[in-house]
């Protein structure tokens, strides 16, 4: 999660510093080749494997998952398998993301794809997605086998979305709220997964595991609205990536699909420049310029505010500890206050 702003939430320190030794002892099962490639992915080591100062990204995921048991009363390392697992699959996506989106960098670094090759990267993003799961399922209890499902369930959502988000690339037809349902899935499934999965291993009752869920669905939606603006105007030094990454790659993001979805003449010139091929440096400006003033920008951001919103309203529909609840609603505020 590039870009965001402002002190780092105590609870996503925390997260780190409980996450960080545990994730680098799940890894020591997979094969050297894996290792390597996941190790520098995460940023454990650099190119050559040599020890890195990286510490295995921003633990947003894991925080959510660890916060989610205190919420219903238990301890936060009750929530270390679902933290763990979670944290794998979605590295186990960007590893996917970046192959399929042909990225060459992430974090100001090359890519692991770029560095050691597609097949390598692919193979390790399917290892850290089998491993997820094994850490959940052993040793048994009843309340892994639910946390399990809930994972797979996400996993499997989140797969269709990043289908539906590729085919969305060849089509001019999509709208917002097929673009909505594809966001949902694509990013707000393993959100919604992390932000209760704490809570299924903590045995919670169904309310408040429905609660947290779709408090990490609504942030989801609203971190990747956020997500779609910078990925035309966010400024490269912020995102890692090169600006209007997400129109070179005729992406429908939510800005571009609303754009699309209006009428005038430059929704037609908006069109037009869409339909025909790869963008020039010149073509590629006045495509932002056009999503911009067809009202893309501001409506998305509009869009993020309200799920925002729907995420906080969810904590408060049931009963919750309050200090975990607060912790969860400044972790929300941060990842969706970013730079642009």
């Amino acid at each position: 999660m590039t870009g965001m702003i402002g002190t780092v939430p105590p609870a996503l320190l925390r997260a780190r510093d409980l996450l960080g030794p545990a994730l680098r002892d799940s890894l020591e099962g997979l094969s050297p080749e894996v290792r390597r490639v996941v190790g520098y992915h995460l940023g454990f080591v650099d190119a050559e494997g040599r020890p890195s100062s990286g510490d295995g990204g921003k633990a947003v995921r894991p925080a959510l998952a660890f916060l989610s048991a205190e919420a219903v009363g238990s301890p936060a390392g009750m929530a270390l398998p679902g933290a763990l697992a979670v944290e794998l699959v979605h590295n186990f996506s960007l590893l996917h993301d970046d192959v399929m989106d042909r990225d060459l960098e992430r974090r100001h670094r090359p890519t692991a794809w770029a560095l050691f090759g597609l097949g390598q990267a692919i193979v390790t993003g399917d290892a850290l997605m089998v491993l997820a799961q094994q850490l959940l399922l052993e040793p048994p209890s009843p309340e892994r086998s639910r946390a399990a499902r809930a994972l797979a369930e996400a996993t499997a959502a989140m797969i269709a979305g990043q289908a539906e988000d590729l085919s969305f690339e060849s089509r001019l037809d999509v709208s917002p709220q097929q673009c909505l349902d594809m966001m949902a899935r694509k990013t707000g499934a393993l959100l919604s997964c992390a932000a209760s999965i704490g809570a299924v291993l903590a045995g919670a009752d169904d309310a408040a595991v429905a609660a947290l869920a779709d408090f990490g669905r609504h942030l989801g939606l609203a971190f990747q609205a956020i997500d779609d603006v910078l990925g035309i105007w966010g400024h490269p030094e912020v995102t890692g990536k090169p600006v209007a990454t997400d129109l070179r790659a005729h992406k429908k993001t939510l800005p571009v699909v609303i754009a699309l979805a209006g009428a005038g003449d430059e929704r037609d010139r908006l069109f037009e420049l869409l339909s025909n091929g790869s963008l020039s440096e010149e073509t590629l400006a006045e495509a932002a310029r056009l999503v911009e003033r067809c009202g893309g920008k501001e409506r998305t951001l509009l869009e993020a505010e309200r799920q925002l919103d729907m995420a906080l309203a969810s904590l408060r529909r049931v009963p919750l500890e309050a200090s975990p609840r607060e912790q969860l609603e400044e972790i929300a505020a941060f990842v969706t206050a970013r730079e642009f």
